[in-house]
């Protein structure tokens, strides 16, 4: 089954974007290969927000399904992107069970948080830049919810400071050791 991953850049103090949706605080690292983390993604799942967002900037990525989650977008007004209004859950679970590549839920703090809560991320991959930049949007809503993560890889990039850290989710009931 094809795998939900929460891969973003995040400042050190826990923001994936400014207060106005800024992203002038990311740094480029020379070492990352942009081409090889895109080669393990074939759909881009977002929210509304992040889809305007992206949209004003260009729009998506070529050779990527775009799926939006929104109540409020119309697909006959967007007839390349299939649009997801209702049922969430059963919605992107039938998403993940697509044959296809890994799926990149592609920023969006509040849709993170949302299928985090009904268990559908499987990973958290947090680029953290070295800067705290005060205020902005967070990586994650508040939920009264707690997740627990796991460990499975880092790796420093020296050149620019930028530390990424690769998390599975534990899923409820299956605990590691240790």
């Amino acid at each position: 089954m094809r795998r939900i991953r929460y891969q973003m850049a995040m400042s050190l103090d826990g923001y994936i974007a400014g207060p106005k949706g800024e992203a002038d605080w990311i740094v480029m690292d020379p070492e990352i290969d942009f081409g090889e983390l895109m080669s393990q993604y074939d759909t881009l799942l977002m929210g509304r927000k992040t889809f305007e967002a992206s949209q004003a900037m260009g729009g998506g990525m070529p050779g990527m399904k775009t799926v939006v989650v929104s109540r409020t977008m119309k697909a006959a007004d967007h007839p390349d992107v299939e649009i997801i209004a209702d049922d969430l859950k059963a919605s992107v679970s039938r998403l993940k069970e697509q044959p296809g590549k890994d799926i990149w839920l592609f920023g969006g703090g509040s849709l993170f948080r949302s299928l985090l809560d009904v268990g559908l991320v499987d990973t958290v991959e947090p680029a953290v830049i070295p800067v705290m930049i005060g205020e902005g949007i967070p990586m994650a809503t508040p939920s009264p919810n707690r997740a627990t993560l796991r460990l499975t890889n880092h790796r420093l990039y020296k050149t620019s400071g930028i530390m990424l850290l690769e998390y599975a989710v534990e899923k409820k009931g299956k605990r590691g050791k240790g």
